[in-house]
């Protein structure tokens, strides 16, 4: 029965989440339906005592992430930096290539920090154009787009410091730069086949004889994002428009040399860490620099990353900043308070007595905490169709068993934070996921028309993981 109980729990969670409603809300009610169908009189302890210390435990560490993310993305956005990387890539790999266009481009800005939601509406303009000139079927557009923004860079490109990468450091005393090799061989497994796939699909679209509206040539916009972009047909000659060009990837690579400088550097100014109880401020601990530095590093280089996309465009970015800045804020909100809660779901379920359950049946099924760790992250990311989310409870619950099995089985904790990460971007993006739904909104798609393609590239994604366990069982690199 206890384990009907979670199994209920997480079913219902995974239900709202697919009809849309807010599991900020719905979260801790499924939580405590569990509670209280295990026991009525733990309800209101669990809830003090675990939900919400998780849930404010989480969100403590990890706001500033959110927030200085999605504020960097925003300017990314208002200043044209998005805009002129744009062109450039176009300019470099051609129209005809507009598949490869598109990917990069994602890729590219979701590796420099800016958050998946913002890339969705910051790309669709031009994946929109260069589809409609080179009679691409719109229906594809949403999958380039997964392939880009949702995959590689996501979890397993060394260095992105998407939250999903984040998340591990202060589980595993890492830093994002965690197994650098297997997670450029993860990255390239998925690119390839994904591109691929993407190339197969067009080529089959052009011999049926569909364009970009489809058999008819005909259709109608329904987009919510803009459709249409100014983008020059040829490379400027111009010498002040190529630097404008170049010195749009500045804020992007600050972001990523700063990033891999303070990774370096924090530990060198605090090589004790830092004791409160020195200057007489005894209840405030001791900071562990271990399970910060990864956390601060981000932060402070996107905090660089924002001044220099400031100083891109000054004039640009103050015309519309308060509402771009507040519209960013709220975003950063929603994003933190979503993957919180489901952080305090996890920490609830994982104390009911049917998890044990689930935990003992996962370890004795898969002994190789590598298999373990991807097997259960992956899992509990789709049923709650959040990659963080899943990963939140799934390090919630099975952390400290995690950090035991690979000190046991002599296993580099940075191949644990690579495979952790990787695979909660494997199933999350199942039909109920958040950025799945912002994404098909954005394109004007159903997922009758266009979730085929994204559940390809979650095919792909999770396909990689597995690989990459399999490289450094046979090879031992990291």
């Amino acid at each position: 029965m206890d384990l009907v109980i979670i199994i209920l729990a997480l079913g219902l969670l995974m239900l709202i989440a697919y009809r849309g409603f807010s599991v900020i809300l719905f979260a801790p009610l499924c939580a405590l339906l569990a509670v209280i169908l295990t026991e009525p009189s733990y309800a209101l302890p669990f809830f003090s005592n675990i939900f919400m210390e998780k849930m404010v435990g989480f969100i403590k560490n990890y706001f500033p992430v959110f927030l200085l993310g999605a504020v960097f993305g925003k300017l990314v956005e208002m200043s044209g930096i998005a805009e002129s990387i744009a062109k450039t890539i176009i300019n470099l790999v051609g129209r005809k290539r507009a598949i490869l266009a598109i990917v990069l481009m994602c890729a590219i800005l979701t590796y420099s920090g800016v958050s998946l939601f913002v890339v969705a509406f910051a790309v669709y303009p031009f994946a929109a154009n260069l589809f409609r000139e080179a009679n691409i079927p719109k229906r594809l557009i949403p999958g380039t787009i997964a392939l880009g923004a949702l995959s590689f860079t996501m979890d397993a490109m060394p260095g992105t410091p998407q939250i999903q990468n984040v998340i591990p450091t202060s589980f595993f005393k890492t830093d994002i730069y965690a197994a650098p090799i297997l997670g450029i061989i993860g990255s390239l497994f998925v690119l390839c086949l994904g591109l691929l796939y993407l190339e197969r699909r067009r080529k089959k679209a052009q011999m049926a004889g569909e364009g970009y509206f489809g058999f008819n040539g005909a259709g109608e916009e329904t987009a919510v994002a803009a459709e249409t972009v100014n983008m020059s047909a040829a490379p400027s000659t111009n010498s002040a428009s190529i630097g404008r060009q170049v010195l749009a990837f500045v804020p992007l690579i600050l972001v990523g040399v700063a990033n891999k400088f303070f990774t370096i550097s924090i530990p060198k100014w605090y090589p004790e860490g830092f004791d409160f109880s020195k200057l007489g401020l005894e209840t405030f601990g001791k900071v562990d620099l271990a399970t910060v530095t990864g956390i601060w590093s981000v932060e402070l280089a996107l905090v660089l990353g924002i001044l220099t996309a400031l100083a891109y465009d000054w004039k640009r970015v103050t015309s519309g900043f308060q509402q771009g800045i507040n519209a960013s804020i709220g975003g950063a909100l929603l994003a933190a308070m979503n993957t919180g809660s489901e952080y305090g779901f996890g920490g609830v379920i994982a104390s009911l007595p049917g998890f044990v359950t689930v935990r003992d049946s996962i370890s004795h099924t898969f002994t190789n905490p590598l298999i373990n760790g991807a097997v259960t992250t992956n899992v509990l990311a789709g049923i709650t169709g959040s990659a963080s989310g899943g990963m939140g409870i799934a390090l919630s619950a099975m952390g400290d068993k995690y950090i035991q099995a690979i000190t046991q089985y002599n296993i580099p904790p940075e191949v644990m934070h690579r495979v952790v990460a990787m695979a909660s971007g494997g199933m999350d993006s199942l039909p109920h996921n958040g950025a799945v739904i912002t994404l098909l909104a954005v394109t004007g798609l159903t997922h009758k028309q266009a979730y085929g393609d994204i559940f390809a590239v979650t095919i792909f994604k999770t396909l990689a993981c597995f690989f990459v366990i399999l490289i450094y069982s046979l090879t031992g690199l990291v």
